[in-house]
């Protein structure tokens, strides 16, 4: 268990490793209106240039996704939809550009400036009420690009090292494990052939 940034050895392994390794771990952002923090609840991974749903499938290699072929441990960001940021972090080695995507997260640490950058109370509703309801704050991140919105996330962290010692976002082992962890096929990848139904999502419960 440790409070610093996870090293490199733990992010160069397989996306599908990755992506249940990252389960029940602490993703952190250190913004200025103070730290953002959540579990890690629910993943995808994407494994690279053999997998359909992949923004590499193939070798494909764009300005957009670049950041895909940098070895484990970097963030990748992009935009879905023209309005919804994806947060990605890398997997595997340079050349091999797996990644996984973080679905969702349950909210840990500034729990009220996320519901702010998700415009989520105000108009009459108080704080303390937003806050008190459990469901409000389980439903706040349980989206990717929920997710993004209530930690500010956008186009500007890409490529950011999760691993560098002065990184403003990272992830931390806090010794939190699921109890129990359900795999599942992808979101929204109807395009990618035969695997589209590969059981590569992966939901943490947590009691």
């Amino acid at each position: 268990m440790t409070e610093f940034p996870l090293p490199r050895s733990f992010y160069t392994t397989d996306a599908c490793t990755l992506a249940q390794a990252l389960l029940g771990k602490e993703l952190v952002l250190e913004t200025p209106a103070g730290r953002l923090s959540g579990i890690i609840a629910e993943t995808e991974a994407y494994c690279g240039i053999t997998d359909r749903a992949s923004h590499a499938y193939g070798g494909k290699r764009t300005a957009r996704n670049d950041t895909m072929y940098l070895c484990g441990g970097y963030v990748y960001v992009y935009l879905i939809y023209g309005i919804y940021h994806c947060l990605n972090i890398t997997a595997a080695v340079d050349g091999d550009p797996q990644a996984v995507l973080i679905r969702g997260v349950i909210p840990r640490t500034g729990i009220l400036q996320m519901a702010e950058n998700r415009l989520l109370y105000g108009r009459g509703k108080k704080k303390d009420s937003f806050v008190s309801d459990g469901r409000n704050v389980r439903t706040m991140t349980d989206g990717p690009g929920k997710l993004c919105t209530a930690f500010g996330i956008t186009r500007e962290l890409n490529g950011l090292d999760l691993c560098a010692a002065d990184t403003r976002m990272y992830v931390s082992d806090i010794g939190v494990v699921p109890d129990s962890v359900e795999a599942l096929p992808r979101v929204g990848i109807d395009y990618a052939g035969e695997d589209k139904d590969k059981p590569w999502r992966y939901i943490g419960k947590f009691l």
